[in-house]
């Protein structure tokens, strides 16, 4: 198999990249700015898309962990699957094309892979909390993505109306038994399950949290998201919970690029033996017992089926 991976050189590209060639696959990495072995395919702009196209025809797969969103990638990959790992809802909308596989990584991803294990009924309601590691050194678009959170409202919200992104949110108890709080974030899950869904996000530092809690009620000091220290660990979990039943999916592990990259990699190698018709979610390609394969210790998956799940409906705050 033969993979063009374009921001090969970003936190989750490398890890992307090192993935497939260690499990004997070919890979053509790609950047903004020429990439040794590789190509430069510098997106967004036409002659970007060009040498994209060229490429592609070339390849088995295309993996686009460049963190650059245009909903023309999706065209111009011709024949050949895109894998695409953006967590943003308003753009994974609007990307299409022959075979397209989005959100691949951890949330969305893993989420939407928890979310499926649950079996919801369409008219269910589905909490998605996600806690990613203020200690990690994340990559550009990461963090950019946080930053674009601050000030915004989440994109077609589950409820209805208009919810501003981190001003609202609940508490829940995560896998290691600790009652944290989550604000309400602008993760893509209900965009690509069409499902009722509502994502939460907290840090693994309470400090990290309260700080970003701060900063979406004055926008102007966005800025400081980039700059603010690593405090706390690199330990992610993600979990998903019924509002109906109460049955609830975690999971848990740590460095939430290398569990991004190490996804997206199986996922690349799943739409290149099989690739989809049309656009799918991670769900359709990976199941929770791969996640527990991943060569990155996953802590492994914890189900509750009553109320005593570990995030009680019943708890919403306004923060």
């Amino acid at each position: 198999m033969k993979a063009l991976v374009l921001g090969a050189r970003g936190a989750v590209g490398r890890v992307v990249t090192a993935e497939l060639l260690r499990t004997g696959n070919d890979v053509v990495p790609a950047g903004r700015t020429a990439v040794p072995g590789g190509v430069r395919i510098a997106l967004p702009g036409e002659e970007g898309l060009d040498e994209l196209e060229r490429v592609a025809a070339e390849v088995d797969v295309v993996v686009n962990a460049s963190g650059v969103e245009d909903p023309r990638i999706g065209g111009r990959t011709g024949s050949t699957p895109l894998v695409e790992i953006s967590a943003t809802a308003s753009y994974l909308e609007r990307l299409a094309g022959p075979s397209v596989l989005l959100g691949a990584g951890l949330v969305p991803g893993l989420s939407t892979v928890l979310v499926s294990a649950l079996e919801p009924e369409p008219d269910d309601e589905i909490d998605v909390l996600v806690m990613l590691g203020s200690g990690e050194a994340h990559g550009a678009a990461a963090v950019a993505w946080t930053a674009g959170l601050i000030g915004t409202d989440i994109h077609d919200p589950a409820e209805g109306g208009t919810v501003p992104n981190l001003r609202s949110g609940r508490t829940g108890v995560g896998p290691d038994g600790r009652r944290r709080r989550y604000l309400r974030a602008d993760f893509p899950d209900r965009t690509l399950t069409g499902l009722r869904v509502r994502s939460y996000l907290t840090l693994s530092s309470r400090a990290a949290t309260s700080a970003l809690a701060v900063v979406a009620r004055a926008p102007r000091l966005r800025g400081l998201i980039a700059n603010s220290p690593h405090l706390g660990s690199s330990d992610w979990h993600v979990i998903a919970v019924s509002r109906g039943t109460g049955r609830s999916l975690s999971t848990w592990g740590t460095g939430q690029s290398e569990t991004t990259g190490l996804l997206t990699a199986l996922a690349a190698v799943r739409v290149a033996g099989a690739p989809p018709a049309g656009v799918v979610s991670m769900d359709a390609v990976v199941t929770l017992d791969d996640v527990l394969g991943l060569r990155t210790p996953v802590g492994g998956v914890v189900v509750s089926g009553s109320s005593s799940s570990p995030v009680p409906a019943s708890e919403s705050l306004d923060l």
